[in-house]
């Protein structure tokens, strides 16, 4: 359901139909009392205004101004990342942390990096196995079994966008430190991530 919108002349006909009747009560558009009711309206258009964006800011997917009070309530931003340098990846984090419902599959984990604006892939490792190998895999150790590849671009290229951007925000920057530090706080205790930045 949309925000309702309310205009000035809207404020302005609910309080010309509060007042009385009669020839004191002049509700022609020249009229001095219309013209100061048209002064006083202007506080509800902007009131209106204020919370309809109210609304909109409820919703982290496009938060600008309520941004840092979902970061505090999500205890952004990661003390080991620090600011995050946009404000696109600043609501990336939070969407990521907000909706994370947590989850072991090669799938969720590659959701939450999209979440967060990476394109990853996942490979499962195992030992080498006689007749289940391939010539050319790696032996490993019992270690293999839980041990997992995240692959990923070497430099991660993150655009501005606009809509999502804001100005005085670099047009490109190349990083993977937040991929790696916010995989490695979500992976599964007794698994092993490898990094393959390619």
């Amino acid at each position: 359901m949309a925000a309702p919108v309310y205009s000035a002349a809207d404020f302005l006909q609910a309080l010309q139909s509060l007042l009385p009747r009669g020839a004191v009560w002049p509700r022609d558009p020249d009229a001095v009392q219309t013209q100061a009711l048209s002064g006083l309206v202007q506080s509800n258009v902007r009131l209106v205004q204020r919370a309809n964006n109210l609304l909109a800011e409820s919703n982290p997917v496009g938060a600008v101004e309520l941004l840092y009070e979902w970061e505090s309530t999500l205890g952004l931003p990661d003390p080991a990342i620090g600011q995050l340098p946009t404000i696109q990846a600043r609501r990336g984090a939070v969407v990521s942390n907000f909706a994370n419902t947590g989850g072991q599959s090669a799938a969720y984990f590659i959701n939450q990096a999209a979440q967060i604006g990476y394109t990853i892939t996942i490979n499962n490792n195992a030992p080498f196995r006689v007749g289940q190998s391939y010539v050319g895999q790696p032996l490993g150790t019992q270690d293999w079994f839980f041990t997992w590849s995240i692959n990923s671009p070497s430099n991660a290229e993150r655009t501005f966008r606009a809509g999502q951007s804001a100005v005085g925000e670099p047009l490109n920057y190349w990083n993977n430190l937040i991929l790696g530090i916010e995989m490695s706080e979500i992976v599964p205790a007794h698994t092993i991530p490898n990094f393959n930045y390619q």
